[in-house]
């Protein structure tokens, strides 16, 4: 899970085979469309074995509103990759 920097923070949640240069992407506005224009930092990730079961968690994750606080509460320290 991503947070943007700033005042108003908001989180992003997305699957990916390369951690760093997704981060890097979102960072220089070539992410996905809701990421341009902020710059984001890595507070949460998770290794799964398969990309079907990325996707799954994934979609679990951004529709469960209780968990994704919940992470972002208790995660708010960013990860160095």
């Amino acid at each position: 899970m991503l947070k943007s920097k700033g005042v108003k923070s908001v989180t992003y949640v997305g699957y990916t085979n390369n951690l760093k240069k997704r981060l890097e992407l979102h960072n220089n506005n070539k992410g996905a469309k809701f990421t341009k224009g902020r710059k984001w930092e890595l507070i949460y990730k998770e290794t799964l074995r398969t990309k079907k079961e990325a996707i799954y968690r994934e979609y679990y994750i951004k529709k469960n509103r209780s968990i994704r606080n919940k992470i972002k509460n208790e995660n708010s320290d960013p990860i160095t990759l």
